[in-house]
């Protein structure tokens, strides 16, 4: 009887270390850790940017559902938080002053579980936000420029 409760211990305390870094963060922590890389991560080659920035920042990990989508900002934090003095729109968010280079990786087909495999797309477009205190704390979307 206990080898399985000495397996079940390790298990948790293995999930427990794995989590240490996220459960204390903020929400604004948590929005930088997923969505901004200032400067862009370099050494990666473009088709495999998305998967390793991924698992990197503990946006993905082993064993649970891939994400869908999400951009990464290659600006400083600084101007994500300009954003956030700015009007909102009609829906509550802020759009930041000016264009962000970003990449956007989506999930390449539908299958949600793992090994998950994106697709990067280079955009310079406008991030809109959510804020809270002042700070972004979600990313909701992002718009072209206007022309």
């Amino acid at each position: 009887m206990q080898a399985p409760m000495a397996g079940w211990a390790l298990c948790m305390a293995l999930m427990l270390a794995a989590l240490a870094g996220v459960v204390g963060e903020s929400r604004y922590q948590k929005f930088l850790r997923q969505h901004v890389v200032e400067p862009q991560t370099s050494e990666l080659a473009e088709h495999r940017y998305c998967e390793m920035m991924l698992a990197r920042r503990r946006v993905t990990a082993p064993g649970r559902p891939c994400k869908p989508s999400n951009t990464f900002v290659h600006a400083p934090a600084k101007e994500l938080v300009a954003a956030c003095t700015q009007e909102p729109d009609a829906t509550g968010f802020h759009s930041t002053p000016a264009p962000l280079g970003l990449t956007a990786c989506r999930l390449r087909g539908r299958d949600t579980r793992p090994p998950c495999a994106y697709r990067a797309l280079q955009l310079h477009h406008h991030v809109r936000v959510a804020c809270q205190g002042g700070l972004p704390v979600h990313l909701a979307g992002t718009h072209a420029p206007l022309q």
